[in-house]
This record gives C-alpha cells, structure tokens and sequence, in this order.
C-alpha cells in the first residue's frame, strides 16, 4: 500500500501536466485548422463569385466584340452592294443586321443588370439605330436607281461618324470589362496569396503543438520513469521490512496461540480441580438440597471447563466447533446423572455448527441446565425414558437448540420463570445470546427450545 501511494503521488502530477499540456495543444491545433478551414471556404466562395461575374464580364466582352464585328460586316456588305449594285452582298447585310441587334440587345441585358449601368448605354442603341436607318436609306436609294443621291448619302459622312461613336462606346465597354478582370485577376492573386500565408502559419502552428505535446510527453514519461526508479529502490527495501515484520508477526502469533493454549489449559484444569472439590464437598454433606445444589454447580463448572478444553485441543481459539464440544459434555453429563440413580437415556443429533468462544459458553450452560432438568423432573422416583438433545442449523444464519423428553411434562401453571436459580442461569445465559427459552407441552413429554444466530458479530 506504501508503495502504491508513492507511485500516486509520484504519477499524478505528472500525468496532470500532460494531460493539461494535451488540452491546450489540441485547442490551439483545432483552432489553427478552423483558421485554416474558414479561410478556404470564405476564399471558395469569394473565387466563385469572381469567377461569376469573370462569366458575365467575358460575355459583356464577347457582346461587345460581336456587335462592332455584325456591324463591320453589315457595313461592307452596304459599301459592296452600293458600288457593284450586286443584290449578293444584301444576303449577308441582312444576316449581319440580325446579328447586330442580337448583340446589341445581349450587351444592353449584360450591362443593366451590373450595379452602375453606363450612362452612354441608351445612346448606344439610339447610334446603332441610326446607323442602321442611314444604311438602309442608302441600300433603298441604290435600289430605285438613285446612285447619286446614295453616294451622297455616303459622302455625308454621317455613317462614319456614328460608326466612330459606336466603336468608342463599344471600346469603352470593353476596356471597363478588361479593367474588371484585371482587379478580379488580382483579388484572386491576393486571396491566394492569403490563403497560402494563413495555412503557412497555421502549419506551423500545429508542427509547434505537436512538437510541444512530444516533449511533453518525453519529460513525463522520463519523470514518470525516474519515479518508478525511486519507487522500485523503495519498494526493495520495504518488501525486505515487510517481509522481516511477517516473520515477527508470524512468530508473535506462534507465541500468542501457545500462550493462549497453555491458558486455556491452566483454566480447564484449575476448574477441573474446583469441580472435584465440589464434589468433594458434596459428598460431606447430609441436607439433600445442598448436595443437589452442590451437583448442580458442578455440572456447571464442567460445562465450562469442557469449553476450555476444547480451545487447547484445538487448532482455532477464537471459536468452538459445537458438536464436538456438546457430544463430549453431553456424554459427561449422561453419565453422572446415571450414576446419581437417573435411569433415563441421553441421545443427540448435532450438526457441525461454530459458534465463539463467549457464545459457546452461554450455550453450553443453558444446555447442561435443561439436560439436567429433563433428568429430575421428566422421569421423577425412578421412572425410565429418552432424552433427546438436538442442535440444527437453520436458515439465514440461525440456529436452533432443542431439548425434548417423553416424561410428565409441564402444565401452564409449572413452567419455569425464573423462580429458581436454574431458570435465571438459563434466562440470562440466553438473553447474553440475544435470545430466550420457549417451553413446549408436548403431551407427553416437554420440549424447551432456543433459536440463536450463528453469524459472527461485526
């Protein structure tokens, strides 16, 4: 037990700053990945919505290219058609036409759903218009045979000049979408770069805690391993004390049974010797009362010293086997009785029950006063009969002990209660085991019984 609470009190702190140290590296490693985690996912979804409105600024351009593309190409196909008067160049006029205001509408949806729309996007349509207006005016002149009024429609040079406007707008829109992608290029470069800066340092920061965790758990296991050492050198020298002190204790309690033997032995024999000079006693005695008392306190002190023997045979002096101690006093106490003139016969069936030594000697008492009992008053002036003594185990640890006879018996009126000295040896002997005598009529005979419990006190 030393030893384990030196291993604790070496252990316990120590496991206490590891466990400590774990806790707060792990918070720190959990807390750089949620960094690393919650910068991935805020920069996921700010490099879609870049890309998103990439999407849209990519097609604002594409828009814009080929709306100036459709009306190029519508405006060669007019020049071709106004200097040849070939209808072949109107096929792709019109089919560029289309195509132009196709874009055109797509470039306007583009732009008004952005957050600042142009201000020269309502322009642009009312240029496109015109543009349109003044190429078919010339297309409409060539047709009807006006060629000089269609070529002076040309040298106006109002075609060119809407065309020229056209272009700074459609140019202006394209270097603003140009502009945009150039700034979303260069978030996404920043946010990158970001991104790389904040899982650099929370690498770092987790290779930090793991590196502090090892060392952590190194220190405590090498102090952890120097305790076991101390304890190890401790417990070397604690198990040869333990080891010397069971030797001492062993032979102190060699010592002690024998001595405990050997008094057991003086009492049993002192008490023979007082039981003999009862009897002695007894035998100078004229008054038949005194010698019947006289008898009667020898039986007791057989009783008792009966017990003591039974310790000093035995190998265990703390409690007493019954059976084999009430067989022996029974048989004594049997054969006294016959021998002071008592012809009844003393049986018994006992089971093997322990009881200690202060309990046995109250039940050995109470025993021999109702034997003795059952010899005088069962079978009075002579008279012959059976007297059974009966000791059973019980359950739940109680016990029970019965003395029966098939003699006269006892009335109401007659049973023992206390006025005697037998009866209050009896009555206190049996309250010392938390218990009483019950007296049975059994017609014929009488039947005392006593229920005792077996457990050993706590």
């Amino acid at each position: 037990m030393q030893t384990s609470s030196l291993k604790r009190e070496h252990d316990n702190p120590a496991r206490g700053r590891l466990a400590l140290g774990i806790v707060i590296g792990l918070i720190v490693g959990f807390l750089a990945l949620f960094a690393i985690l919650g910068m991935t996912m805020w920069l996921g979804e700010r490099s879609n919505s870049i890309f998103q409105a990439s999407d849209v600024q990519r097609g604002t351009r594409t828009a814009a290219v080929e709306l100036r593309d459709a009306l190029r190409t519508a405006e060669s196909s007019q020049r071709g058609y106004l200097l040849t008067g070939n209808e072949i160049y109107l096929a792709p006029y019109d089919t560029a036409k289309a195509r132009a205001l196709q874009h055109l509408s797509d470039l306007a949806q583009r732009l008004e759903t952005g957050s600042e729309p142009p201000p020269y996007l309502p322009r642009l349509h009312q240029a496109v218009a015109e543009k349109f207006r003044e190429m078919d005016e010339s297309v409409a002149l060539k047709r009807s045979g006006a060629d000089t009024e269609a070529l002076s429609v040309i040298r106006s040079n109002r075609g060119k000049a809407l065309m020229d406007e056209i272009n700074v707008y459609l140019y202006g829109a394209m270097l603003d979408v140009d502009e945009k992608s150039t700034l979303s290029q260069l978030e996404q470069q920043d946010n990158a770069a970001m991104l790389r800066l904040v899982s650099i340092i929370a690498t770092i920061v987790i290779i930090l805690v793991v590196a502090a965790v090892t060392l952590n758990v190194l220190r405590n296991r090498r102090e952890i391993t120097q305790a076991r050492d101390e304890v190890r050198a401790i417990n070397v020298t604690l198990e040869e004390r333990v080891e010397r002190r069971t030797e001492e204790l062993a032979r102190a309690r060699e010592r002690a049974e024998l001595l405990l033997a050997e008094v057991n032995h003086r009492v049993s024999n002192s008490l023979q010797l007082v039981a003999a000079l009862v009897t002695m006693q007894a035998k100078t005695v004229t008054d038949e009362a005194a010698r019947g008392a006289l008898k009667e306190t020898e039986s007791r002190i057989q009783a008792i010293s009966q017990i003591h023997k039974s310790l000093y045979t035995s190998n265990d002096v703390t409690s007493v086997a019954l059976n084999d101690y009430l067989s022996v006093m029974l048989e004594n106490l049997g054969r006294a009785m016959n021998k002071d003139g008592h012809s009844a016969r003393l049986t018994s069936a006992l089971d093997p029950i322990s009881l200690p030594t202060d309990q046995s000697i109250s039940l050995g008492v109470i025993a021999t006063e109702l034997v003795t009992n059952a010899f005088k008053y069962a079978y009075p002036a002579g008279q012959s009969g059976e007297i059974r003594v009966m000791l059973r185990m019980l359950k739940e640890g109680r016990a029970e002990l019965v003395v029966q006879d098939d003699g006269i018996g006892v009335g109401a009126s007659s049973r023992p209660g206390g006025t005697g000295l037998g009866s209050k040896i009896v009555a206190a002997m049996a309250a010392g085991l938390k218990t009483k005598v019950e007296y049975i009529d059994r017609t014929p005979g009488t039947a005392a019984r006593m229920t005792f419990s077996t457990l050993q006190p706590a």
